[in-house]
């Protein structure tokens, strides 16, 4: 009896073992094929036929994303410690440099756009970016400065801001392989939204989001986690069978676990009933939105009776990446649903919104620190972990 005692305890503990063992699914890249994300998305739709059950599911989706990000709970709201100097002025609106402090000693960069010429409260748009390299990649990049611009002169307050390992945080000594990137860009992301809150001129329920690439995939997680966004237009990200191919985006156990299976297509769905637009391309893993991903949205979308707020600019013969064309989808958009006053831009003989009045910036006006020497002193050291108790 003793033996038999003894030898069920080893099983039991060896059985214990390998369960704690056990590594958690991560969903990176083409995961599945086209075929088994239609399969995959049938098996979704599956779990709801109305709003409440859509509800439930919802909630599970959005608690999962929080707790495999390691953000469920939600960290308490630090002071931001706000840092905005350095304005320049050009046609119809300001840019400056601005940083806050997402949690005690990590710091967000990024540059203000501001409008001149409205008064009272103004919508607040962020933009976050891709993974586009170079000198001037990132936020610092020719299109992210367009439309941030564009924006900023119809009206929005816009952030445009680095993910971690990019622009100035690369400047200044982290590294995108950064263990915590998704956690820290997810919560970068919310803590934005606080400090476009924070700024006095700024409608706080008109506060909208748009990015491409990696920036789409912070758009719709931000959207599907923080119910402050009104307006969301993830572009060439949301597919059901592309999850993201960098650790930023796929690198935490948030699309898959024992209890449950979802994909950037249901993920971008939780924005419901909110305005959501699509733009997608046929050069990239967007390819099948039309057919796919947009109708599965929009069947969520309908139960809210706001089937017509869910929209896709779908560009067949174009590839990755935000450029002219996509700007042009989006503009539109952000100025029905945020009330943005596209007079002076909107170009009535093209339909096209003017992008010439725009001044690009060099690399190094457009930093907010040049050298660790300039930081405050209790910053952290490029590289550390961060604290969220």
């Amino acid at each position: 009896m003793k033996r038999l005692f003894i030898s069920l305890t080893l099983i039991a503990f060896a059985s214990f073992a390998l369960i704690a063992a056990e590594k958690p699914t991560l969903c990176v890249g083409n995961y599945h094929s086209e075929a088994d994300a239609v399969k995959q998305l049938a098996r979704l739709a599956a779990t709801h036929s109305n709003l409440a059950e859509w509800k439930t599911r919802a909630t599970a989706v959005r608690q999962q994303i929080l707790t495999g990000a390691k953000l469920n709970p939600l960290p308490k709201r630090t002071p931001l410690k706000a840092i905005i100097k350095n304005k320049r002025t050009y046609n119809g609106y300001t840019v400056e440099a601005a940083a806050f402090e997402a949690r005690p000693g990590f710091f967000v960069y990024g540059n203000l756009y501001r409008p001149l010429g409205f008064k009272g409260k103004r919508p607040g748009i962020l933009c976050p970016h891709g993974h586009a390299r170079g000198p001037a990649g990132g936020r610092l990049r020719p299109d992210q400065q367009h439309r941030c611009a564009t924006l900023a002169r119809m009206g929005a307050v816009v952030f445009s801001y680095d993910m971690i390992g990019f622009g100035d945080s690369e400047h200044l000594g982290w590294s995108h392989k950064h263990p915590q990137a998704l956690t820290l860009q997810t919560w970068s992301s919310i803590r934005a939204l606080d400090f476009l809150e924070s700024l006095p001129e700024v409608n706080a329920k008109r506060l909208g989001v748009t990015g491409c690439s990696g920036g789409g995939t912070q758009t719709f997680l931000l959207t599907a986690v923080d119910n402050r966004v009104a307006v969301s237009v993830p572009v060439v990200m949301v597919s059901a069978h592309f999850f993201g191919g960098c650790h930023c985006e796929s690198g935490m156990p948030i699309h898959k676990t024992a209890k449950l299976e979802t994909n950037n297509a249901e993920i971008a769905a939780l924005a419901a009933p909110r305005p959501l637009k699509l733009i997608s391309v046929g050069g990239d893993w967007t390819k099948n939105t039309p057919k796919v991903e947009h109708p599965f949205i929009r069947n969520i979308y309908e139960y809210y009776g706001a089937k017509a707020k869910a929209e896709n600019s779908h560009f067949a013969k174009e590839g990755h990446g935000y450029q002219f064309s996509k700007r042009q989808a989006m503009y539109p958009f952000m100025v029905k649903h945020l009330g943005l006053n596209a007079k002076g831009v909107l170009d009535p003989k093209t339909s096209k919104y003017d992008e010439n009045k725009n001044t690009l910036e060099k690399v190094e006006t457009m930093r907010v620190f040049n050298s660790l020497k300039d930081m405050p002193e209790h910053a952290l050291k490029p590289g550390a972990l961060v604290t969220f108790k």
